[in-house]
């Protein structure tokens, strides 16, 4: 598990290159340049165009590519999967390792992908796109997923399906999966508890369509001080102990609360 690894990801739309700089100076850990949902299908070209003069090596930054069965997922492959500002690629309704494996074929030596599983087959397949060459993380596209099922509430519906990633992630020894959008822009508190529901079920980030959702996020997978006063008393409960069975607020620390403590200090 990577304690480094991103919180936030935001979206800029490819076909908006105004936002460009305002996207990467929002304070996100990571900027994804989309070129698919965002862009209309006449505006591909020109994103795709607009994003490629942005790339810059020194300020390495994601794209979303469009889907593999579509016309133009080759000209994306081709165009960014080779260039050193090109952080890593989002594959959209990946279901298979066939996309993953056209992105590795052109991939300059440090680029990371992370499918997007967004449908029904993606989930089934996880195994073997957690599995594959240069995959960092997962994204679970919960509003296209949903769609796919035809499943109407965003929260226990979805459980099983966020706990089976988070399962198959962890078995492949890649980062925390990345948690799907909020819609909500306006409510921090809103965001801020649906960023900490995907945390509770093992996420380790989120994707993010708006500036203004950060903050929320990033508190959502912060520890709080009340979390790492616990922690501070839990090691210090435990090295006074000299190995004899101690309690904290009425329970038993055991090596689990202590590992617990010391990721929370940052210390494991």
């Amino acid at each position: 598990m990577n304690a480094s690894a991103p919180r936030s990801y935001l979206f800029v739309p490819g076909s908006r290159p105004e936002r460009f700089e305002k996207a990467r100076a929002a304070g996100a850990d990571a900027v994804i340049f989309d070129l698919e949902d965002a862009v209309q299908a006449d505006e591909k070209l020109p994103a795709r165009d607009a994003v490629f003069a942005q790339l810059d090596a020194n300020r390495p930054a994601w794209v979303r590519f469009n889907a593999f069965d579509t016309p133009w997922f080759a000209d994306e492959v081709a165009a960014f999967a080779s260039h050193p500002g090109t952080a890593g690629v989002v594959l959209p309704k990946c279901e298979t390792r066939e996309a993953i494996d056209a992105v590795l074929a052109h991939a300059q030596p440090l680029l990371a992908i992370m499918p997007l599983v967004e449908t029904a087959r993606g989930i089934a397949n996880l195994d073997a796109l957690c599995s594959a060459p240069r995959v960092q993380r997962i994204v679970f596209g919960t509003l296209d997923f949903q769609l796919d099922l035809g499943i109407e509430c965003e929260r226990e519906a979805l459980d099983m399906f966020r706990s089976r990633i988070v399962l198959a992630s962890r078995l492949a020894g890649i980062d925390a999966p990345v948690d799907g959008v909020s819609t909500t822009l306006d409510d921090a508190q809103a965001i801020e508890a649906h960023a900490r529901r995907g945390r509770s079920f093992g996420f380790g980030g989120k994707l993010c369509i708006h500036p203004k959702q950060l903050d929320a996020i990033h508190r959502a997978y912060a520890w709080t001080d009340a979390e790492r006063d616990w922690a501070s008393r839990v090691l210090r409960a435990a090295e006074q102990s000299g190995g004899a069975a101690v309690a904290v607020d009425g329970r038993m620390v055991d090596m689990p609360v202590i590992l617990k403590a010391r990721r929370i200090m940052g210390t494991a």
